[in-house]
């Protein structure tokens, strides 16, 4: 099953672009996929808005501000609960 993290921000925000390096680092050779949003873009993130970068592996958060690289290896990794 594919992955899907989602890298919540907004254009000029540097510690989004230190994000995604990050998680294009770990995805690189994997079948996840990284897709960027802009935090203002859906009402229901408003409340993020202070709080970018943030990360969403497959709906639900994983990190704020910053991303240990070893961490989002080991969640990845980890197996998916069935839906």
């Amino acid at each position: 099953m594919t992955r899907r993290l989602t890298l919540l921000g907004q254009p000029g925000c540097h510690l989004c672009h230190e994000m995604r390096a990050v998680v294009e680092r770990v995805v690189a050779g994997t079948d996840a996929a990284l897709v960027e949003e802009d935090v203002r873009s859906d009402p229901g993130w408003r409340h993020y808005r202070l709080e970018i970068p943030v990360l969403l592996l497959d709906g639900a958060e994983i990190a704020r501000h910053r991303v240990d690289e070893n961490e989002l290896r080991r969640l990845l990794a980890a197996p998916t609960s069935p839906s």
